[in-house]
C-alpha cells in the first residue's frame, strides 16, 4: 500500500523507548522517496491524459497527490523528531556524544550536531561576564553545593576553582563540588554517592 515505507519509519521512532536514539534507517528513507517518486511520474502522465478528456482519472490522481503530502509528512516528522532527540542528547551528555549513539546517526546528523554544539557554546560565552555561562551545569537544582562522588575509571588529574588538583582513580571517593563535577557524572566518569 501505498505510503507504508514513510509510516515504518516514523513508528520505529514512536516505539525507541525514552526518547533513545534508534539507527539512522537510509534504506528506508530512500525507498519512501523513490515511492514518491514514482507516484509523481505516474501522476504527471494522468494529468496529461486528464487534460485530454479522461475525467476519470482525476481521483486516482487525487489519491496519488494525497498519498505523496502523507509520505511528505512522514518523513519530515521523522527527520525533525530525531533533530530534536540529538539536540536533547547535547544536554544530556554534553559537547562529546558516546561512540554508541554516533554509532545511530547520519553524517548530516553529526554535522547538524557539531553546528548546534558550536551554536550553544558561542551564546553560552556571551552571556554571564567574562568567564560565560554554563547553561548545561545544574539542570535539576541542588540542595547542596557539595557532593560526594566516587570515580568510575581512572580519569587523571581534575583541578577546582581553588587551584586544589585532585587525582581521580577508579574507586576513589571525593567530596567536590556539585557545578565542577556535574558533566563529569554524565559522561560516566563519576557517580553520585546518595547517602
Amino acid at each position: 500500500m501505498a505510503g507504508e515505507r514513510a509510516v515504518e519509519l516514523v513508528r520505529e521512532l514512536h516505539r525507541a523507548a525514552g526518547g533513545s536514539l534508534p539507527p539512522f534507517r537510509a534504506e528506508g528513507l530512500r525507498q519512501a522517496l523513490e515511492e514518491m517518486r514514482a507516484l509523481y511520474e505516474r501522476n504527471q502522465a494522468d494529468v496529461s491524459e486528464a487534460k485530454s478528456g479522461r475525467t476519470d482519472l482525476i481521483f486516482l490522481i487525487r489519491f496519488r497527490h494525497c498519498c505523496l503530502l502523507r509520505n511528505q509528512r512522514c518523513l519530515l516528522a521523522y527527520l525533525y523528531d530525531r533533530l530534536l532527540r540529538i539536540r536533547a542528547l547535547r544536554w544530556e551528555y554534553g559537547s562529546v556524544l558516546p561512540s554508541t549513539i554516533q554509532f545511530h546517526m547520519a553524517a548530516e546528523e553529526v554535522e547538524w550536531f557539531n553546528r548546534y554544539k558550536k551554536s550553544l557554546a558561542t551564546y553560552m560565552r556571551s552571556v554571564g561576564g567574562e568567564e560565560g555561562l554554563d547553561l548545561t551545569q545544574d539542570i535539576k537544582p541542588p540542595k547542596s553545593l557539595y557532593i560526594e562522588v566516587r570515580c568510575l575509571r581512572d580519569y587523571g588529574e581534575f583541578e577546582i576553582d581553588d587551584g586544589t588538583t585532585i587525582l581521580l582513580k577508579k574507586n576513589s571517593q571525593h567530596f567536590l563540588p556539585r557545578w565542577k563535577c556535574e558533566q563529569l557524572i554524565r559522561q560516566g566518569v563519576l557517580e553520585h554517592i546518595l547517602s
